[in-house]
């Protein structure tokens, strides 16, 4: 079994979950511990062409399968090559996004179904589970917002408003089944106030070590 601690950061667009990760990142080294940091899609040579791939806006039409295909194929790169070694080392991994985005945006928003969803990325992580996952909850009106005002929109960005809305109770939906493994975040909080809640949380794990 891993011995490290692997904790994953979900959430719509703009929801401010990578500059959370980015924060925690210096609070555990300043803790002392060893931490390893990934995003999805991305985190080895092969996940960043492939993030290119699908991020990059295009006039073709990509078939959700497709898409979901590129980012499990990514996703299961990601998972042998840097978070299993990672956590048999007894690393802390932050995952920015990991499978639950699967399950959100191409299981529910583009409706593929969440089993066979599910399914698919069981077969390519081995079921590596996150301890712990960490919603951070706004609404796609205000998160997109966000994106608008960093610049120029990516594939998945630049997606309708409604596809935004189905993304946004796709993760509500998922967190009230999985309250065990979920942490919901106010998004809409200030950086400093989700940080010190997002330690709070993170503190208690590791104690748990």
């Amino acid at each position: 079994m891993p011995k490290g601690l692997f904790l994953s950061f979900e959430g719509g667009e703009g929801s401010g979950k990578s500059t959370q990760v980015a924060r925690l990142e210096e609070w555990l080294q300043r803790e002392g511990r060893e931490v390893v940091v990934v995003r999805e899609p991305g985190g080895t040579p092969l996940s960043e062409e492939i993030r290119e791939v699908l991020l990059r806006p295009r006039e073709e039409e990509v078939s959700p399968w497709a898409e979901l295909c590129l980012y499990v194929a990514a996703r299961a790169q990601l998972v042998q090559d840097v978070i299993i070694p990672s956590l048999e080392r007894g690393v802390v991994v932050l995952a920015d996004r990991y499978l639950d985005s699967s399950l959100v945006y191409q299981g529910m928003a583009r409706g593929l179904g969440t089993q066979r969803v599910r399914t698919l990325i069981g077969w390519a992580t081995s079921d590596l589970m996150p301890t712990r996952t960490f919603f951070f909850d706004v609404t796609p009106e205000v998160g997109l917002e966000r994106s608008r005002r960093r610049g120029s929109m990516d594939r998945m960005e630049s997606e309708s408003l409604r596809f935004h809305q189905d993304v946004h109770r796709g993760y509500i939906d998922l967190s009230a089944t999985e309250p065990e493994r979920f942490v919901v975040l106010d998004a809409g909080q200030s950086p400093d106030d989700i940080q010190t809640e997002l330690i709070q949380q993170v503190r208690t794990l590791l104690n748990d070590l």
